[in-house]
C-alpha cells in the first residue's frame, strides 16, 4: 500500500499549473504580493540586517538569486534564507489558521531564489508556491495542537513546505521527492521558548525552515536519501514531536481541497493570536462609540494556543516581543484604531498604551478553543469606566478568507511595509508590485525591485 508520505510527495512532485484552479492561483498571485511587502519591511531590522550580514559572509556576493532588502544577489541557498528572515520581521505575513502556520514567510524565499537562479517562469513559480503551502499545511495540520504548544511550526512544517516548493522547480520525481521530505523533517527545528525574552529566534527559525527545505530538495536531486516514513515512522516527527499527530491529515482531500485558498492576510502587525480579540474589541467599541479611556477592564476571550504564546509576555521590553502581547496589542488598537507597524514602534511603552495594557486579561473560553485552529473566534468582555459590562464577538477576523483583503487593500499594505522600513520608494514599490499582479504572464523570473521582468 502507498503510504501518506508517499502520496504526499507524489502530489507534489507532480502537481502542474493546469492541475490548479483559477481562483486558486488568483489566491497565489495575492499571496505572493503580500509576502513580498513583508519581505521589503524587513530591511534595517537588526535581526534581519545580522542573518542577511552571515548569509552574505558565507556565500558569494553575488549570484543568480535576489537578496531584497540589500538590492543584492547571491545563491540560491543563501538568498532564501535572507529573504525568510525579512519576510518574518514585521508580523504582517500570511497564516493558515487550521495547521497555525505561515506558509509564505518560507515558501516564496526559497521558491523565488531558484526560480531566479533557473530562469523559471511566473507560472512554474505559482506552481511550486502552491505545492509548498499544500505540503506545510497539511504537515501543520498532522502534527496537531500538541505540537505547537512547545514547536513553531512555521519552523517545523515550514521546513518541509520549502522542500516541496523547490523539488517541484526542480522537477523531483515522486522518490525523489519523498526522499526530500525526509532530509527536510530531520532539520526540523523551532522552539517557542525564545519568547520569555524576547530573543531573536524566530528569524532564524524561518530562515532555517528555507534553507534547509531547499538543500533537501537539491541533495535529492543528487541521489541523497532521506527517511522513507519521516512523518509517522517509528521514530519520525510525530514521534518525537507530537501527541496528537493524524497522519490521515497529510492527505486530506489532495487535489480537491486546496488549502492554500484557506490562508488568512494579517490585518494588524502582531501574532495573529490577537487579532481575534482585537477586530472584536475595535466592532465593540464603534458599537457602542466607547474611547480608549472608556475601558476600565478588558478579558479576551481565547482558545489554549494563545494562552500558550502569549501567556509568557506579560511585560514586553522590545518592540518584537510586544507583537506577541495580548494586552499591548489591544491597547494599541483601542487607541488608534489599528496595532500597525508605526503604533508598535512608536507607542508600545507610552504611559498610556501600558496602563491599558495592564487591564488587559486572557481567559480560556470553551466555545473558542473548540473551535481552534479550524475558526479564531474573537470574543471579549468590556468593563467600562462608567460601570457597563459590553460583549463583543467577531466569527472572522479581518484577512480571513470570509473577511479577505481586496487586491488595492493588500497593494496598499505592501506600500505602507516598504514606506515603513524604508526598503523600497513609494514609485520602486508601486512598479513592482504592478508587475507582481502578472506574475502568471512572466516569461522568466528577474529581479523584484529592478522591474527586470
Amino acid at each position: 500500500m502507498t503510504s501518506p508520505t508517499a502520496e504526499l510527495a507524489a502530489f507534489a512532485a507532480g502537481l502542474r499549473f493546469s492541475d490548479i484552479p483559477v481562483s486558486v492561483i488568483h489566491k497565489t498571485e495575492d499571496l505572493l504580493v503580500d509576502w513580498f511587502g513583508s519581505a521589503v519591511a524587513g530591511c534595517g531590522a537588526r535581526p534581519v540586517e545580522s542573518i542577511t550580514r552571515f548569509a552574505l559572509a558565507m556565500g558569494p556576493q553575488s549570484g543568480g538569486s535576489e537578496v531584497i532588502i540589500h538590492r543584492g544577489s547571491s545563491s540560491p541557498y543563501l538568498a532564501a534564507i535572507a529573504n525568510a528572515a525579512a519576510s518574518h520581521m514585521a508580523e504582517q505575513d500570511d497564516v493558515h489558521n487550521g495547521s497555525v502556520f505561515h506558509p509564505a514567510t518560507v515558501v516564496f524565499p526559497a521558491a523565488l531564489a531558484v526560480a531566479q537562479a533557473l530562469g523559471s517562469s511566473g507560472q512554474q513559480l505559482l506552481t511550486a508556491a502552491v505545492a509548498g503551502y499544500e505540503v506545510g499545511i497539511r504537515v501543520g495540520e498532522f502534527l496537531g495542537r500538541s505540537h505547537y504548544k512547545v514547536f513553531h511550526t512555521t519552523g517545523t512544517a515550514g521546513t518541509l513546505a520549502a522542500a516541496a516548493a523547490v523539488g517541484n522547480l526542480l522537477g523531483l520525481d515522486a522518490q525523489q521527492m519523498q526522499h526530500a521530505f525526509g532530509s527536510a523533517g530531520t532539520q526540523s527545528a523551532g522552539l517557542w521558548e525564545f519568547l520569555r525574552t524576547g530573543a531573536d529566534s524566530k528569524q532564524l527559525h524561518t530562515a532555517h525552515a528555507a534553507g534547509a527545505g531547499l538543500m533537501a530538495a537539491y541533495l535529492a536531486r543528487d541521489g541523497f536519501t532521506g527517511a522513507a516514513e519521516i512523518f509517522d515512522g517509528v521514530q519520525g516527527m510525530a514521534a518525537g514531536m507530537s501527541s496528537d499527530a493524524d497522519p490521515a491529515k497529510l492527505i486530506d482531500c489532495l487535489g480537491t481541497r486546496w488549502a492554500t485558498a484557506e490562508t488568512s492576510f494579517k490585518y494588524h502587525a502582531c501574532c495573529r493570536h490577537t487579532h481575534p480579540a482585537a477586530d472584536a474589541l475595535l466592532q465593540l467599541m464603534q458599537a457602542h462609540q466607547l474611547q480608549a479611556a472608556d475601558l476600565a477592564h478588558v478579558v479576551a476571550h481565547v482558545h489554549q494556543g494563545a494562552i500558550d504564546v502569549l501567556g509568557p509576555v506579560r511585560q514586553p521590553t522590545t518592540v518584537h516581543q510586544s507583537k506577541f502581547s495580548m494586552g499591548t496589542t489591544l491597547a494599541l488598537a483601542a487607541r488608534f484604531g489599528h496595532a500597525g507597524l508605526t503604533e508598535f514602534e512608536q507607542h508600545f511603552l507610552d504611559e498610556a498604551t501600558i496602563a491599558l495594557r495592564d487591564r488587559v486579561e486572557m481567559a480560556l473560553d470553551a466555545e473558542v478553543d473548540s473551535a481552534y485552529p479550524q475558526r479564531w473566534i474573537g470574543k471579549v468582555t468590556v468593563t467600562t469606566a462608567d460601570g457597563r459590562v459590553l460583549h463583543g464577538r467577531l466569527d472572522q477576523p479581518k484577512g480571513d478568507p470570509g473577511n479577505t483583503l481586496s487586491r488595492d487593500e493588500i497593494t496598499a499594505k505592501a506600500l505602507r511595509l516598504a514606506a515603513f522600513s524604508g526598503g523600497a520608494t513609494a514609485l520602486e514599490m508601486q512598479t513592482a508590485v504592478n508587475a507582481l499582479w502578472r506574475v502568471a504572464a512572466w516569461e522568466r523570473f528577474g529581479n523584484l525591485l529592478e522591474g527586470a521582468v
